[in-house]
């Protein structure tokens, strides 16, 4: 049965793949902690499985002690690179040619990505023996990019390296930041076992007036929304704030919609996304793609935006959560 391991496998030799490339560009002074930090995810979705607990943990600590001494940088890159030791890919100038002859047909590999994801998962899951049901959006999404690539070579016939030799350029302009949503996610479920929703349950409700229901939805969105920009994830805030207000008070206490309630909470929390670095896949990877001089530039659009759909959802979450 087709599950995790497929994608963990098609993720690790990704990785490998950067990790190799990274080590022979010769035009980075910091190709080796470039090479070891894509090196260590590599090993992470290969082998995590099977270098248990403290393994992982150790790999975690190489990776932030990688990114905390600044070991990673960009690398120049240009036409015929890998003869010169450093990358296989084309210049600016040729990627713009290239743009203008062939139009907005450039989408069509990309599109194949999020069709084949939802006919995938369609499919798979009315055939349950052949993909795990739980990760049937995942393995179509997987087998997506999969196919969107080979499309890619076979319309543009690039060099072999070519693809991922942009997908290194892309990571080196994330840098670190790449892995802050698996970090964050992984550090919700970490809070949640240790309680902390419990201690910030305890801290509101000195700051919500007695009775007041308008008071305890108003932290409780601002809450998700607070924890979101700090953890950059909203399914990682989630828990934190449902068990300190969702749950003992808004649902339990006031008898608000169950449903309600945790749907317009994560609609706050995702306002909290639009604010937020920590969120480097929505905020930090658009910034990088356009080659914007401003990392928080998507961020400062955003706000405007943000802002009011949260007064918005504040509204949303009082009036039909408990009337």
């Amino acid at each position: 049965m087709i599950g995790t391991g497929f994608i963990y496998t098609v993720a690790g030799l990704t990785f490998a793949a950067f990790a190799l490339l990274s080590a022979i560009d010769g035009t980075s002074g910091k190709r080796f902690g470039n090479a070891a930090f894509y090196a260590l995810i590599a090993i992470s979705f290969l082998f995590g499985s099977r270098i248990g607990d403290i393994g992982n943990g150790v790999l975690v600590l190489g990776l932030v002690a990688i990114a905390g001494s600044g070991a990673m940088g960009r690398g120049a890159m240009g036409p015929g690179a890998m003869d010169r030791g450093a990358r296989a890919t084309t210049c600016p100038e040729e990627r713009q040619a290239e743009a203008t002859r062939r139009g907005g047909r450039l989408f069509l590999p990309a599109l194949v990505i999020p069709v084949t994801a939802l006919a995938g998962t369609l499919l798979f899951r009315a055939v349950p023996t052949l993909v795990d049901p739980k990760q049937a959006t995942l393995v179509a999404l997987t087998f997506g990019v999969l196919i969107a690539l080979a499309i890619g070579y076979a319309w543009f016939r690039p060099q072999p390296a070519t693809p991922y030799a942009e997908g290194v350029r892309l990571m080196d302009s994330i840098g670190w930041a790449a892995v802050l949503p698996q970090m964050l996610a992984s550090l919700g479920a970490v809070f949640a076992l240790a309680g902390v929703g419990q201690v910030v349950g305890g801290i509101a409700g000195h700051a919500i007036p007695d009775g007041s229901l308008f008071g305890a939805v108003l932290v409780y969105a601002l809450g998700m929304t607070l924890f979101t920009m700090i953890m950059g994830n909203a399914f990682a805030a989630f828990p934190v704030m449902a068990a300190a207000i969702g749950v003992p008070l808004l649902i339990r206490h006031y008898g608000g919609d169950p449903a309600v309630v945790a749907a317009v909470g994560m609609l706050a929390g995702f306002c909290g996304t639009l604010m937020t670095p920590m969120a480097a896949n929505f905020n930090l990877v658009p910034a990088a793609l356009l080659d914007l001089k401003d990392r928080n530039a998507v961020i400062r659009a955003q706000i405007p935006t943000a802002l009011p759909l949260l007064a918005f959802n504040i509204g949303l979450l009082y009036w039909f959560g408990f009337h």
